[in-house]
């Protein structure tokens, strides 16, 4: 089968919030594959949105395409029997910790010993091809590691659900519940907890999903207080929900925050520092990990 390919530059906002094929080409018989990726890791805000179709994308996809990046739209013809397949080679599984994330095309490469997760191509973003969800798969290890134990785990912002299944995975005993101001995020991550067998409900080892802006959701404000958090977002959301998120935290509980540049950390980190958090790891390279502490007690606070 002959499929094509088409290319523009993005950047990281723009790929960030790039919707499902099905989405955005619902009047085609036939929608595309989308897929962004960072090319170059020392230029962070510079990205390629790719999409692939089984026939030449006309002009008006090619200008629907356009309006999701900047500058010019290439298209290639490519000889391939699966576009599919195609589409998720260019995704090279990644290691981090204990982890090991990888796309269905990449299932006979899973490593003896490592605890693995399938996330597929199309819903790409958030696989830990991006140093900030490998950074957090990473420092989830090295919590567990140092003798770290949750029982009541939020993932704000989940995306495509892994971090908060890597959280289940090393904390089995804890409940989860993870939320998205997108519904679609929270309809991928539903497929992708069936694809790597996590369960959902309300008990221990289980995952709640709902859609929610920040804290503001009843299912949240009933699990809280709890003792691990994790939101992978931007730094400007990451300031503002700062209050919100200490507040549903317990004493002596744990903020493990990301998507942040190097330079936005210290302004990220002063946020929750005016609220009494402690920084216990600032993480490091051009995308940081934030790891922090609430006080432990009220007198503290």
């Amino acid at each position: 089968m002959t499929s094509w390919r088409a290319t523009l530059a993005c950047s990281r906002a723009q790929a960030e919030a790039l919707p499902e094929g099905e989405e955005l080409f619902a009047d085609q018989a036939s929608a595309p594959v989308l897929v962004a990726d960072e090319p170059d890791p020392h230029r962070p805000d510079e990205w390629l949105l790719h999409a692939y179709f089984d026939h030449a994308p006309s002009a008006e996809e090619q200008a629907l395409l356009a309006g999701l990046g900047q500058g010019a739209v290439t298209v290639e013809e490519l000889v391939e029997s699966d576009w599919v397949t195609l589409s998720q080679a260019g995704l090279e599984p990644i290691r981090a910790g204990r982890f090991f994330v990888h796309t269905p095309t990449h299932r006979d490469d899973r490593p003896a010993g490592a605890t693995s997760f399938e996330i597929d191509a199309g819903l790409a973003f958030g696989t830990g091809q991006h140093a900030t969800t490998a950074g957090c798969l990473a420092a989830l290890d090295r919590l567990e590691r140092a003798g770290k134990t949750f029982r009541n785990i939020a993932d704000i912002g989940t995306g495509t659900g892994l971090l908060a299944f890597a959280a289940l995975a090393l904390w089995p005993e804890a409940k989860g519940v993870a939320t998205d101001i997108d519904p679609v995020s929270i309809d991928v991550t539903e497929e992708n907890a069936a694809i790597n067998e996590v369960r959902a409900g309300h008990g221990t080892g289980e995952l709640l999903l709902a859609v929610a802006d920040g804290m503001d959701h009843p299912l949240l404000a009933a699990r809280a207080p709890f003792d691990l958090l994790i939101a992978n977002i931007l730094a400007g959301p990451l300031i503002e929900l700062a209050p919100a998120f200490v507040e549903s935290v317990a004493p002596g509980g744990t903020i493990l925050l990301a998507g942040l540049l190097d330079s936005q950390a210290d302004a990220v980190a002063e946020a929750y520092k005016r609220l009494n958090c402690a920084l216990v790891d600032g993480g490091k390279g051009e995308w940081r990990v934030l790891v922090l502490e609430t006080a432990t007690h009220a007198s503290d606070a």
